[in-house]
């Protein structure tokens, strides 16, 4: 392996999906496709496959995509937690997490708790869900390791 590329994250609402991760996240939008056609449903393996990607960057390059699924729509789980198996959450480095905390509770966004010192003291963490219930972990490290 020489790199992560991107997490992507199928989404059930992409403009609301935006106002989460470009919105209050702070992501910035670095391509946005419409696909479509034999490559696309090969590759994901699902007949007939339309749908719309979004690639968001972080400061340091690392990129999430958002994928909307027009030709297979699916409905949100809000009922995913963390020890399901699979995937279980994605996680963003934050310079100020008590910031990020109210700011997102302000508009609305549900965390399981305030923001948590690690027992190392190396950090503090919350999580909290986006629109179709991803599990997000925000974490500002507060000590060098």
């Amino acid at each position: 392996m020489k790199a992560i590329r991107h997490f992507g994250i199928v989404v059930s609402d992409l403009d609301r999906a935006l106002g989460f991760y470009e919105g209050l996240l702070g992501l910035k939008v670095s391509k946005r496709m419409d696909e479509s056609g034999e490559y696309l449903s090969r590759i994901t393996g699902l007949a007939n496959a339309r749908a719309t990607t979004v690639k968001l960057a972080a400061d340091d390059g690392n990129l999430v995509e958002l994928l909307l699924f027009q030709s297979h729509p699916r409905k949100p789980s809000s009922g995913r937690e963390m020890c399901g198996i699979g995937a279980s959450h994605l996680a963003f480095t934050v310079d100020d997490v008590e910031d990020v905390f109210r700011r997102l509770s302000k508009a609305g966004i549900a965390f399981h708790a305030p923001p948590q010192v690690s027992p190392d003291g190396y950090a503090k963490v919350t999580f909290c869900k986006d629109p179709d219930g991803t599990l997000v972990e925000l974490v500002q490290v507060l000590q060098s390791s």
